[in-house]
C-alpha cells in the first residue's frame, strides 16, 4: 500500500507518546512536580500530535469528528474514543503528580490500560484487513504492542527494562516478517481467484484494465522490489533495535539514551514505512501488480 507520510509519522509519535504514558501509570514512585511536568509534556506532545497527523490523509479533515460515531463497527472510531478516554484519564493522573504530590494510583493504572487498548485498536485497525493478507495475523498487535512498550521504556529512563523490550520487539519484527513474507500466498488469492476466471483456466495479465491511474493504483498497489526491502529492512532493524541495546549497555546510560531513543525512533519510522509499502493488498493482482 502506499506509504503515507502522515500514518507513518502517526503510529510512530503515538505509539512512544502512549508507551511512555503507560510506563508512566504503572510507576509505583513516580515523578511529581516539574519533572512529571515535563514527562508528561513529552508523552502528550508525542500522542495528540502523532493522532492528529493521521487526520491529514483524510480527504476530509474536519469530517474527523465523524470517526466517534461507529464504535460498534469501526476499530477506527473504536481508536478515536479509546485515545480520548486514555488522554483525559492520564491528564487527571498528571494534575495529580504535578500540582498536588498525590499519586492516585488507581487514575494510574486505568489511564495505563486505556494506553495500551488505543495501542491495540490501531493496530487492529490493519489486522482485521483480511485484503492485506500480511497484515491480517495476530503478530501485527503484539508488534505495535511491544514497540510501543520499548519505546516508551526508553522516554522514561528504564534502562534495564528497556534492553529487555527492544530485545522483544526485535524478535516480534523478525517473526512479522518473515510469516508476512508467505502470507499473500498463504491466503490462496490468485490472479484467478481476483478476476472470477479460474474456472477458465490458468489467467495471465495481457493489459491493465485501463490506460490511466485510479484511486485504488494510488492507495492500494505500492510496488518495493525486495533487494531494496531487505537492505531497508536491515537498516529499520539495525537503527531499531541493535543500536539502542549496544548504546545502553555502555557507561553513562543517562548521556546515550539521548542517542539510543533518536535511533530507535528513526528504526521505528524506517520499518513502519515498510509496514505499508510491503502489504500487498489483494487489490494488485487483479491490475496483475503481483
Amino acid at each position: 500500500m502506499h506509504p503515507a507520510p502522515s500514518i507513518i509519522a502517526f503510529s510512530t509519535f503515538s505509539g512512544l507518546g502512549l508507551g511512555l504514558l503507560f510506563w508512566l501509570g504503572i510507576d509505583p514512585d513516580p515523578p511529581t512536580g516539574w519533572v512529571a511536568f515535563t514527562f508528561f509534556v513529552i508523552a502528550y506532545v508525542l500522542a495528540v500530535g502523532g493522532l492528529v497527523s493521521s487526520t491529514f490523509h483524510l480527504g476530509r479533515p474536519e469530517r474527523a469528528i465523524k470517526a466517534f460515531t461507529q464504535w460498534r463497527s469501526s476499530w477506527l472510531s473504536r481508536e478515536a474514543w479509546a485515545s480520548v478516554a486514555a488522554l483525559v484519564v492520564m491528564a487527571l493522573y498528571g494534575l495529580g503528580l504535578v500540582f498536588f504530590d498525590a499519586n492516585w494510583t488507581i487514575l494510574g493504572w486505568l489511564g495505563a490500560a486505556l494506553a495500551m487498548l488505543t495501542v491495540l485498536t490501531t493496530s487492529m485497525i490493519y489486522t482485521q484487513m483480511k485484503t492485506v493478507p500480511r497484515w491480517n495475523m495476530w503478530l501485527t498487535p503484539v508488534l505495535f504492542i511491544a514497540l510501543s512498550l520499548a519505546g516508551g521504556a526508553l522516554l522514561s529512563g528504564r534502562v534495564t527494562i528497556a534492553i529487555w523490550l527492544l530485545a522483544l520487539a526485535g524478535a516480534v519484527q523478525l517473526g512479522w516478517w518473515v510469516v508476512g513474507d508467505t502470507r499473500l500466498v498463504q491466503s490462496g488469492t490468485t490472479m484467478e481467484t481476483a478476476t472470477g476466471l479460474g474456472p477458465m483456466g490458468t489467467v495471465r495479465s495481457f493489459e491493465p484494465p485501463h490506460t490511466g491511474t485510479n484511486y485504488l493504483l494510488d492507495e492500494m498497489v505500492h510496488v518495493v522490489g525486495r533487494r531494496h526491502a531487505q537492505k531497508l529492512r536491515l537498516i529499520a532493524f539495525g537503527l531499531m533495535i541493535v543500536l539502542p541495546i549496544l548504546l545502553l549497555l555502555l557507561p553513562f546510560p543517562h548521556i546515550f539514551g539521548i542517542l539510543a531513543l533518536l535511533s530507535h525512533a528513526a528504526g521505528v519510522l524506517a520499518s513502519r514505512w515498510l509496514f505499508f509499502a510491503e502489504a500487498e493488498h489483494v487489490v494488485g493482482l487483479y491490475y496483475g501488480m503481483r
